[in-house]
């Protein structure tokens, strides 16, 4: 036997070998893409994404704030908001008992984190919604900690980023999420009026009220490949107006095409273009 045909054989043993044993170990990742089992490590090292397809895994919060920031110079700010129950939202399971899991699982406190970094050294606000958290759904404390990133903002002269991941408002809080829309909207009109400005960082998903809202507000409005982005999601469009949907309708391909987005990016290449982004806003 050959060394390529040794080689051949070890790598057909890798992606075949007991992968289930592996894949719960965290060893190996199976991209849900093209298929190809890959080594943890290596698709961390690669910006969390397939090194085959470049498959963009859902990744935290913070994972994607360390991407775009300088090492280590992330401060948070707001950390200590905590959502209340204020409707007493009865479902299968109560809302604070939900809080509580939210809160164990992924070991912050609501589903945005915010706080002050830089970027080449280059100082910047900048806060990502935690998917892992409720769905990164936007109740009244995200919509607070939001505007209190933008007004924070303001008083130290500094751009803002935003990095969204959501499924829309909080359902348990009602009209008082949805009142956070129009919060978060009027917060970013003060930012413009300060000669500041806003990037939008759109990731898989950016839905419902998010999407009507601050996430597509951004004087630069970026999405990373494939996401899906929308208010409704396309299966209920397709329900309603009982019409077959566009292939890759709401990715975000289909947005750039139709002038919804300004650029679609790769995670590697996001430090870099926001560096330039804030270099041109001064």
């Amino acid at each position: 036997m050959g060394l390529k045909d040794f080689l051949f054989d070890k790598i057909k043993k890798v992606k075949t070998l007991g992968s289930k044993k592996d894949i719960k170990e965290n060893i190996w990742l199976k991209c849900p893409e093209c298929g190809e089992i890959n080594y943890k490590k290596e698709i961390e090292r690669n910006f969390h994404t397939c090194p085959n397809c470049d498959y963009h895994f859902r990744i935290s919060a913070m994972d994607k704030i360390k991407i775009i920031i300088d090492e280590g110079s992330f401060v948070e700010i707001d950390k200590n908001l905590i959502s209340k129950d204020p409707l007493k939202f009865k479902d299968t399971k109560r809302y604070p008992d939900r809080l509580k899991s939210a809160i164990k699982k992924t070991g912050i406190n609501e589903a945005f984190i915010s706080g002050i970094a830089t970027i080449n050294k280059k100082s910047v606000h900048i806060g990502a919604m935690e998917f892992y958290f409720l769905g990164g759904s936007m109740g009244s404390v995200v919509g607070e900690k939001i505007t209190r990133l933008i007004e924070s903002a303001i008083v130290n002269k500094n751009h803002v980023i935003t990095i969204s991941c959501s499924g829309g408002a909080r359902m348990q809080e009602s009209i008082l999420s949805l009142m956070q829309m129009a919060k978060t909207s009027a917060a970013l009109k003060k930012l413009e009026k300060a000669g500041l400005a806003h990037i939008s960082i759109l990731t898989d998903p950016t839905t419902g009220g998010v999407t009507a809202s601050y996430a597509m507000l951004g004087d630069v409005i970026i999405a990373e490949p494939k996401a899906l982005i929308g208010f409704a999601g396309p299966r209920v469009i397709e329900q309603t107006i009982r019409q077959k949907l566009p292939e890759g309708f709401q990715r975000s391909e289909f947005l750039l095409e139709h002038g919804m987005v300004d650029m679609v990016l790769h995670r590697k290449d996001w430090k870099n273009t926001i560096s330039k982004l804030l270099e041109y806003f001064g």
